[in-house]
């Protein structure tokens, strides 16, 4: 949660530790978004003493007195009537944190903190597989491994890794591929080993930077599907400006995100299908962009990219 630099009463919490300004902004994040904290709540989430927790919730009563007050009876400290909060707190990260829970150290979860469903996740790279190409990525390093493919079947490669990547469903590796001298994305849980190779010497033509499609950036313009009721209602579910969504993101990963949100890119949004509440309003945004093979209703005589 990263601290805001507007507020001028945080000066005290600006100057203390990260360990300590990480137990203030998970005070702060207990009353905001569950309205009450405990002493116990931060003993437990942290691992300290009842004085250190102390010294904690004075402290942020002292530079935040609007935000919290105590309530006697129940031993509790609740929100404040005049809250104003003085973490920027990212709505990705306090969804996570409400649903799945906090860790609780070295391979702990924590139960949610509140009631959620989430969809099953089937796509999980093992430890094993996942961490020699998170090395080499680290490292500037290559990769060995065996690896199933749709055109190759079960082959030997050697790739350069250099970032991961989420398309909603399944992660995967941007890397480049020595066997077809391509960058290509690659499946974590198609991988059957993986090995780092320590000494491999990394060519010119090998670094992300020679990835044309990862390093251009598109811009798309989404909007609701002409031919689907209530666009009012599309456009509030997706947040768009003046009817429209304006995306930014890599030529590499744009055909996923399209997919992945069921964008009709036709050029005369024929998809008839109702799950189908979006529409890429000008095709030729993606001109030269690979992955756009995978959006719905995309013509291209281009072959995907993922292995």
């Amino acid at each position: 949660m990263k601290q805001s630099t507007t507020n001028t009463s945080s000066e005290k919490i600006s100057n203390s530790s990260l360990a300590q300004r990480e137990r203030l902004a998970y005070i702060e994040f207990r009353l905001f978004f569950l309205g009450d904290i405990r002493r116990q709540d931060l003993m437990e989430r942290f691992s300290v003493a009842p004085a250190a927790a102390t010294r904690d919730f004075t402290l942020y009563r002292e530079q935040c007195p609007n935000n919290i007050d105590f309530e006697g009876s129940r031993k509790t400290y609740i929100l404040g009537k005049a809250f104003k909060p003085v973490f920027e707190h990212n709505i990705e990260r306090v969804l996570m944190m409400l649903s799945r829970g906090f860790g609780g150290g070295i391979g702990q979860t924590q139960d949610a903190l509140l009631s959620c469903e989430l969809p099953p996740v089937s796509n999980r790279p093992s430890a094993d597989i996942l961490a020699p190409v998170t090395r080499a990525i680290h490292q500037h390093k290559a990769v060995k491994m065996r690896y199933f493919s749709h055109s190759s079947g079960l082959s030997k490669r050697e790739i350069v890794p250099f970032a991961l990547a989420n398309d909603g469903l399944r992660w995967h590796v941007r890397a480049f591929d020595r066997k077809s001298g391509e960058f290509r994305d690659f499946v974590f849980t198609r991988m059957e080993s993986t090995e780092l190779l320590a000494d491999s010497l990394l060519a010119k033509n090998e670094l992300s930077e020679q990835d044309h499609q990862w390093n251009r950036v598109v811009e798309l313009d989404i909007v609701a599907h002409p031919d689907r009721a209530h666009p009012e209602i599309i456009e509030r579910d997706y947040g768009m400006v003046n009817g429209v969504l304006h995306l930014k993101m890599r030529a590499a990963m744009a055909g996923y995100v399209l997919r992945q949100w069921q964008v009709d890119c036709s050029s005369d949004h024929r998809i008839e299908d109702l799950g189908c509440r979006l529409w890429l309003r000008d095709v030729l945004a993606l001109y030269g962009v690979n992955s756009a093979v995978l959006a719905l209703g995309y013509k291209s005589s281009k072959l995907g990219r993922t292995e």
